[in-house]
């Protein structure tokens, strides 16, 4: 180490030297002595090493003294008491965003948490009986009638679900997937690294563009405890190509009584065709094949919560049920308040997309989103915005969330240029509201994307300019 480097360590605010200034400032008033302490050895400790890891000479003049790490240390604590996780207006255009928590909630689910959570609730109590009932049998009769499903039961996400059935079916036997379904979803979740902690063997036939039936009859044997068909929801394989279709993988299960299951993935109730979009299997549709057991999310082209969903056959959904790991992935009473008024829409088919509003952005029409688009014009021309340009173009959104991987969705796009600050600065600035709006940016504009903006939510995009203006 330099004596440059040394010098400036002998010279970082000693901890009581920085107490002292706070204390002065009532900073006790914030957090108790501690967290207060605490702060401060972090904020030092986080100079030390900027100093220890320099690559180039820092100028001593420029290193904060004792006030400007007291400041550091305030800032910090009042970090402590806003709260992280926030809303934020999604005008990316991806309508199903991982980052920005998928689906949003409909109003009626929200109230059903609310009034479950402010109480106590039935979660597991059977008003009939007067006794100990199960938490899943609030949205099992549901789920079973909008799917034709036996019987159901959610856990907590579709990875979850997905290990859940593979670890009661299979466990420390085989389950056969074509290679060209060994897919891997965001967060590094891959479909042979869930088999391997569900402690079952994977066995991969085929090859990643070609995978025929014979493959999977020459795979079978007597260690196969499973055979798992992944719906390829996040990517499409095109070109010289060929997969099993499910209802002959059932119907080799049958023949050597060995369970088939369906990991769908995002998930769907209605026919997305009737809506001009690419047909996605829908629940119903993949259940009549006789599968054993299906998979699914509840955050994604569903519109509800974050929750795995699985649907089948009764005598196979009352195993997994029974495995002890099932109650580590267990639903939340909230999760299932929510699921609940979700699923409820879809009694009226028709109900849901224009209830549901990541079902809604989806389905509706590029003349609808066109006409919210110019209606926020209007209101941003009425601003006193001399420095920014406002324009309509023409553009395609996403389904996202590892759904509709290759259907592009005809939007409407609001360009904002500003003639004092880049792109990337208002970008920037954007994100740092109370309520952030997350945009994308295009060379020197950013774009509001109107087909996951809704119009409740204009005023937070029109004060987030106003406040970029006035800054």
């Amino acid at each position: 180490m330099d004596e440059t480097k040394k010098e400036m360590l002998k010279k970082l605010p000693k901890i009581d030297e920085v107490l002292l200034i706070l204390e002065k400032q009532n900073i006790y008033d914030l957090a108790p002595r501690d967290i207060v302490i605490a702060t401060c050895r972090k904020v030092v400790q986080d100079l030390r090493e900027r100093i220890v890891n320099a690559m180039k000479k820092i100028p001593v003049e420029s290193f904060p003294d004792a006030a400007i790490v007291a400041g550091k240390v305030e800032k910090s604590i009042k970090g402590l008491s806003n709260y992280s996780l926030r809303r934020v207006v999604n005008a990316t255009g991806v309508i199903l965003h991982t980052n920005l928590g998928r689906a949003p909630l409909c109003p009626e689910a929200l109230e059903r948490i609310l009034d479950v959570g402010k109480g106590y609730s039935n979660l597991e109590f059977d008003l009939g009986k007067g006794e100990r009932g199960q938490r899943y049998d609030h949205v099992s009769s549901l789920l079973c009638a909008l799917t034709g499903a036996e019987d159901a039961l959610i856990v907590n996400n579709n990875a979850a679900a997905v290990l859940l059935v593979l670890n009661t079916l299979a466990q420390k036997k085989e389950a056969i997937v074509s290679r060209g379904e060994l897919i891997e979803i965001g967060g590094e979740f891959r479909i042979p690294e869930i088999m391997q902690k569900s402690a079952t063997k994977l066995r991969e036939v085929g090859t990643t563009n070609r995978t025929r039936l014979s493959d999977y009859e020459k795979a079978v044997n007597d260690k196969t405890g499973l055979i798992m068909k992944v719906h390829t929801s996040n990517y499409r394989i095109v070109g010289f190509t060929e997969e099993a279709d499910i209802e002959s993988l059932v119907a080799l299960g049958k023949s050597h009584g060995i369970p088939v299951m369906d990991d769908l993935g995002s998930g769907c109730l209605i026919d997305l065709e009737l809506y001009g979009l690419q047909h996605e299997p829908t629940i119903r549709e993949r259940l009549a094949t006789g599968v054993d057991v299906v998979t699914f999310s509840g955050d994604k082209l569903l519109g509800g919560p974050q929750a795995g969903i699985i649907v089948g056959k009764k005598e196979v959904l009352a195993k997994i049920k029974k495995n002890p790991l099932n109650r580590a992935l267990r639903i939340d009473k909230f999760t299932l308040a929510a699921l609940e008024a979700t699923l409820m829409y879809y009694l009226n088919p028709a109900a849901a997309p224009r209830k549901l509003r990541a079902l809604k952005a989806l389905t509706e029409s590029v003349v609808d989103v066109k006409k919210r688009a110019e209606k926020l014009i209007t209101k941003l021309q009425k601003e006193n915005f001399d420095s920014l340009k406002f324009v309509l173009r023409e553009d395609f959104a996403a389904a996202g969330g590892g759904s509709l991987p290759t259907q592009k969705i005809p939007t409407v796009l609001v360009s904002v240029k500003n003639k004092k600050m880049t792109a990337s600065k208002m970008e920037e600035k954007l994100r740092q509201l109370d309520v952030p709006v997350i945009v994308r940016v295009d060379k020197d504009e950013i774009l509001f994307d109107l087909r996951t903006v809704a119009k409740d939510e204009f005023a937070f995009v029109i004060e987030g300019l106003r406040q970029i203006i006035s800054n």
